[in-house]
């Protein structure tokens, strides 16, 4: 199985609250890869066991192109370490703060390439429920991948919705904020928000508080600053995503993907040509210079008290035996993707899935403000 010691450890590339995100290399077959570590004890700290282990589980039952998916994991005495799909372009959030805004063509490429990669993690019954520029990927050629499901959640036909609030605040659907029941709807709000910040570099729903911003979502009706001139086509795909009525919203339904992409803003392009990577993307990132914040490393070099190392597992440890128990080693090499699986194979990882949310310790929903 995977260990850290099979991986050649390279530059720091990310931070989160649990952990750090690092540049490594196998040392067998030279890939690359990004290698996600989260300190057991920090997690502990923050409540937040179930998360991760439902982000590790989740993975397992995901694999497409437009996806951040996962490779391999492990973990040792000290942390958890997921290892990923490397993506060297950064992040949307990351390029916004440097351009300021995307013109309405890039905008057009991303929105698209996120529709795909929001359907099919709904058609594996998931709500990704954190969509923003943050948790969106682009890879050295410039493709889009949807990233980041600590607090994704699978709906089953014994509980089809959720009512707790999770998820970023300013990205939140009405129907969040209200705790009425929800289920994928939410996602395509949360696109709503991000491709109206992408084209203006602002959200439309903004407050001094967290209670403004709340009021404003719920209450305000949707303005486009007269700044930017966009096409009357996005701004009805922008109208229909930010629908405050779950019903009323674009990809409401069954036939809802069809009339989100059927759409004449889409018009003209490929969708399987944008699935599988081959569509040309209209802006490449610089492969010369860091696509995230060099302060990442900066800090790892300066202030990092103890650099990553192996931390033999412990036999007697009981700290963190639920972590120990319930973080299960992953190879992709060896194991397969849940998904192309048989139907028992799925059903014992989504039942892994149902104890990762109702067994692990500090059982409950991260609540991301602002």
């Amino acid at each position: 199985k995977a260990e850290l010691r099979h991986f050649y450890l390279q530059r720091v590339i990310g931070k989160g609250a649990f952990g750090k995100v690092r540049m490594v290399q196998h040392k067998i077959d030279r890939s690359e890869y990004a290698l996600k570590y989260i300190s057991k004890s920090k997690c502990i700290e923050l409540n937040a066991v179930r998360n991760i282990l439902t982000e590790r589980v989740i993975l397992e039952l995901l694999d497409h192109p437009l996806i951040v998916n996962l490779r391999y994991a492990f973990q040792d005495e000290e942390n958890l370490f997921m290892v990923l799909d490397l993506m060297l372009g950064g992040d949307l959030r990351f390029h916004l703060d440097s351009l300021g805004t995307f013109n309405e063509l890039q905008v057009r490429f991303y929105v698209a390439q996120l529709i795909l990669s929001i359907s099919y993690i709904h058609s594996q019954h998931i709500i990704h429920r954190d969509i923003k520029p943050d948790n969106v990927l682009l890879d050295h050629r410039g493709h889009a991948h949807l990233s980041d499901f600590n607090i994704a959640t699978q709906l089953t036909p014994q509980k089809p919705y959720r009512q707790n609030r999770a998820g970023s605040l300013a990205y939140m659907a009405p129907e969040i904020l209200l705790k009425q029941k929800y289920t994928t709807d939410v996602d395509w709000w949360s696109l709503g928000i991000t491709t109206f910040e992408l084209l203006f570099g602002q959200r439309p729903f903004e407050g001094d508080s967290n209670e403004k911003v709340q009021e404003s979502i719920l209450h305000d009706p949707l303005q486009f600053p007269e700044k930017i001139q966009v096409s009357v086509e996005c701004r009805q795909v922008i109208q229909g995503l930010l629908a405050k009525r779950p019903k009323d919203r674009l990809g409401h339904g069954k036939e809802g993907l069809q009339k989100l992409k059927s759409h004449p803003w889409f018009q003209g392009l490929d969708w399987e040509q944008l699935e599988s990577k081959k569509a040309q993307p209209p802006f490449i990132p610089n492969k010369d210079v860091p696509n995230y914040d060099a302060v990442h490393e900066l800090e790892e070099l300066l202030f990092e008290e103890e650099p990553l190392r192996v931390h033999p597992r412990s036999k007697d440890s009981t700290a963190t035996m639920e972590i120990d128990t319930k973080f299960l080693p992953y190879d992709h090499t060896k194991q397969g993707k849940a998904s192309a699986l048989e139907p028992n194979k799925t059903n014992l990882i989504r039942r892994k899935i149902d104890q990762a949310k109702y067994n692990a310790h500090g059982y409950y929903e991260l609540d991301h403000q602002l």
